[in-house]
């Protein structure tokens, strides 16, 4: 799929689909990855992060909520060696990784927040929804949702409107292509847009993008 989290966010916002994003990005650069949401609430121990995998599918992405902490990680490389050999397509961390260099040998695609040598600092008590909701930034998901992630950070998209937005997007990426190429053969996007004629319309930009059919914004 060569849709980025930015048409598929636009997408969104076109369909009246909240945009739940978080600033993650990942631990190869160039890296995405795209499943269903497995998540899991890290509470000082990785047995949580086994437990998720037992009732995983191929294809999920496991979504570690470590409330954004920066002073531990929690994830390393044996828990994305294992989520790989389980299948799944990537790992997506509200929180902090380690273990990097060895991470990126093993080649799953991982998102977090960054970096941090420290493993889990305490042990805290599970939460009863540890296994069934994880919270990412003010979002809040669970395998009703559809995780994408690239360079640009995570999306989280209903699993009943990916159908919609997948379509939506693709629309948004062909004709912002088309653009983009107008412009590398010497047509200004100030031309394509009609720009001198929506600053003689008394239109908002967005209603005269409506009028003649452009995509830059919705």
């Amino acid at each position: 799929m060569d849709l980025t989290t930015a048409h598929l966010a636009d997408a969104c916002i076109r369909l009246g689909i909240p945009v739940r994003t978080a600033t993650l990005t990942p631990v190869v650069p160039g890296t995405r990855t795209s499943g269903r949401v497995l998540p899991a609430r890290h509470a000082g121990s990785v047995d949580i992060f086994l437990e998720a995998l037992e009732r995983s599918q191929p294809g999920d992405v496991l979504v570690v909520d470590n409330d954004g902490r920066t002073d531990e990680s929690c994830v390393g490389d044996l828990i994305v060696l294992e989520a790989q050999a389980a299948g799944l397509a990537g790992v997506v961390i509200w929180g902090l990784h380690r273990d990097t260099q060895d991470i990126r040998a093993i080649g799953l695609p991982v998102f977090s927040l960054g970096t941090n040598p420290t493993g889990p600092l305490s042990l805290r008590d599970r939460a009863p929804e540890a296994l069934s909701t994880a919270e990412v930034g003010q979002w809040t998901v669970t395998s009703d949702d559809v995780v994408f992630g690239d360079d640009d950070g995570v999306l989280f998209v209903p699993a009943a409107s990916v159908e919609a937005v997948l379509e939506k997007a693709a629309g948004i990426r062909d004709v912002e292509r088309a653009q983009a190429e107008r412009v590398r053969q010497g047509e200004s996007l100030r031309s394509q847009l009609r720009f001198s004629e929506y600053l003689a319309s008394g239109l908002t930009f967005r209603e005269h993008l409506r009028k003649i059919g452009g995509a830059v914004e919705e």
